[in-house]
């Protein structure tokens, strides 16, 4: 191999790696589709629904599972009831509007006590914070609960629960 086949594969592998990078849409970019479904993926990455589950059932990430109960989940302890069953979630919501849900609950259910896991600005919040470390928001970290890729990665996860 050459110098020059190695620097032109380099700068090709530096180019897709910015261009994957860079197709994370931001919570302010986000195109809504009747206030409850996001059609496009926020990374233009497949979620990882193993990597879904973890989020999902972690009381440091989502921590979904403190409102909502989850058949598929038995050995995750206490389970809540707030919030409506994830059993047959994939068989009543679209992949589409279970991004939409995830992302932002209150845009559909405006209702709804489940938090808003997509959003980076503060004064979308009543009272923020440093995600669930009961520390006092900090404008030079403030950013949202769940990333791109772990919205997308619960929204994997979800679908596969079709079962009631």
């Amino acid at each position: 191999m050459n110098s020059r086949f190695i620097s032109a594969a380099l700068t090709s592998a530096f180019v897709v790696v910015a261009v994957s990078a860079s197709a994370e849409i931001k919570p302010a970019d986000v195109v809504w589709e009747n206030d409850i479904a996001i059609p496009a993926s926020l990374t233009g990455v497949p979620g990882d629904p193993a990597e879904g589950a973890k989020v999902l059932s972690a009381r440091s990430l989502g921590n979904c599972v403190a409102c909502h109960q989850n058949s598929a989940m038995p050995d995750v302890a206490f389970q809540g009831n707030v919030g409506p069953s994830f059993d047959g979630v994939g068989a009543r919501w679209s992949e589409a509007e279970l991004r939409g849900i995830v992302a932002d609950a209150k845009r559909a259910f405006p209702e709804s006590r489940m938090p808003t896991f997509y959003e980076d600005d503060p004064a979308a919040f009543i009272r923020p914070g440093d995600a669930y470390t009961a520390k006092a928001y900090n404008p030079e970290t403030f950013s949202t609960l769940l990333t791109a890729q772990q919205i997308e990665d619960v929204v994997a996860y979800l679908v596969t629960l079709t079962e009631y």
